[in-house]
């Protein structure tokens, strides 16, 4: 049975929308308008998106509707409420249907209920949606399934995604002020230089003087931005999408990922996001069940820096042989010795767990205080270096009129 996403108007001349259950769309239609729902758009649920307008037209919401991480962290904690109120998986899968607003994630939602129902898992359910479901996702629900404690995982699940969510949403907002001041800045200047600067320049070319060299400087450049400007924005899209190619192979990976560790300042939050990360997924996998070397397989993937993900792989390698998990970090010289003197406390305590948890606890502070005084930092020294650069124009502009000045006298 196929799951269809529909709007309409009911018998009162509301717009309605929702989600029904049907063999193909013909019947879904009947089953409206039984329901005394009249159907304007139909849109068959699935993988495909695909949506198929009354009027013959796409339906681009669907292909545009996205569904964030705080979607899905909602979702999955009204899920663990409600199993562990004892309600069945079916049941509250049809419950959370009726709840959720985005029509991605419920219709997604309503072919797992489906397939549950028809006696599937439902970590295996969800995995016909990977761009919903992360790998860790999936396999921390596969060991709540199997442990018998699918209640209690999805509540650890629900946590630590809020909790990256809100890591990466400051993190984001550090970077997003001055990104958005720099632009503001080099439209500022290109305006100046483009505009007004030539205006002005007609001005000294009457008088014949000898310039100063800022102004020259200055005249140079805004005759090359008047004249070439289309080759200025070919040449910056250019150096943009050659930069985006080379980052994106094995080898431009590998170079980037290294200085975003060595940069300064950003260096150490960069190692501290991703080292916290990985404790933190860590502890959260092996606290749920999932065996130790599919944990170490599932984070190598998360810290998102290729130096990082080949220390971890070099450690699942020596956990396989026999070594202890902080031995190999420790020799590779990317995890800080605090970070590794804990996790081999953990290992001979038999309370890795909670060790990675204070780690990644410890490490997340630290970002929030680092990703606070560089926002506090940033503002004043962005307008600093605009102020300066406008006032360098502006002092080039003046010279000259001074200067003039000077022999009128």
């Amino acid at each position: 049975m196929a799951v269809f996403s529909y709007k309409g108007m009911d018998a009162a001349g509301k717009k309605v929308s929702g989600i029904i259950d049907s063999d193909n769309i013909k019947a879904a239609r009947a089953k409206l308008r039984k329901s005394k729902i009249f159907p304007t758009e139909i849109s068959e649920g699935g993988n495909s998106g695909r949506g198929i307008s009354m009027a013959g037209g796409i339906d681009f919401k669907k292909y545009l509707e996205k569904v964030k991480v705080t979607d899905v962290a909602n979702m999955t904690r009204q899920l663990s409420t409600l199993l562990n109120a004892n309600v069945p998986l079916v049941d509250a899968l049809g419950a959370l249907v009726e709840q959720i607003d985005n029509n991605k994630l419920k219709s997604a939602l309503s072919e797992i209920r489906e397939r549950v129902k028809e006696g599937a898992r439902l970590a295996d359910s969800m995995r016909a949606y990977p761009q919903i479901f992360s790998t860790l996702y999936l396999n921390m629900v596969q060991a709540g399934e199997l442990s018998g404690a699918l209640d209690v995982v999805l509540a650890r699940l629900a946590d630590f995604t809020e909790s990256q969510a809100r890591l990466n949403s400051k993190v984001k907002g550090a970077l997003t002020y001055p990104l958005v001041m720099a632009l503001v800045g080099m439209a500022l200047m290109g305006f100046l230089l483009v505009f007004v600067v030539p205006k002005i320049v007609k001005i000294f070319e009457d008088t014949k003087a000898t310039l100063p060299l800022p102004t020259k400087i200055l005249i140079t450049l805004s005759n090359f931005l008047s004249s070439y400007w289309y080759i200025v924005i070919f040449l910056i899209i250019g150096i943009y999408f050659g930069v985006r190619k080379y980052k994106n192979s094995p080898k431009g990976r590998r170079l980037f990922d290294k200085m975003a560790l060595r940069v300064p300042i950003f260096g150490d939050m960069f190692r501290m996001i991703a080292i916290g990360r990985f404790c933190r997924t860590l502890a959260t996998l092996i606290s749920s069940g999932v065996q130790l070397m599919p944990a170490l397989e599932i984070v190598k993937g998360i810290v998102n820096n290729v130096i990082l993900e080949e220390v971890i792989e070099d450690t699942r390698n020596s956990v396989k042989e026999g070594e202890s998990i902080a031995e190999p970090l420790r020799k590779s010289g990317q995890f800080p010795p605090l970070v590794t003197h804990m996790i081999r406390i953990g290992e001979k305590t038999g309370a890795l767990e909670n060790m990675l948890e204070r780690v990644a606890d410890n490490y997340e502070e630290q970002v929030d205080t680092k990703v606070s005084t560089l926002t506090t930092l940033l503002e004043p020294l962005m307008i600093v270096v605009m102020g300066g650069v406008v006032s360098a124009i502006v002092l080039s502009i003046l010279l000259p009129i001074l200067k003039l000045n000077q022999i009128a006298k």
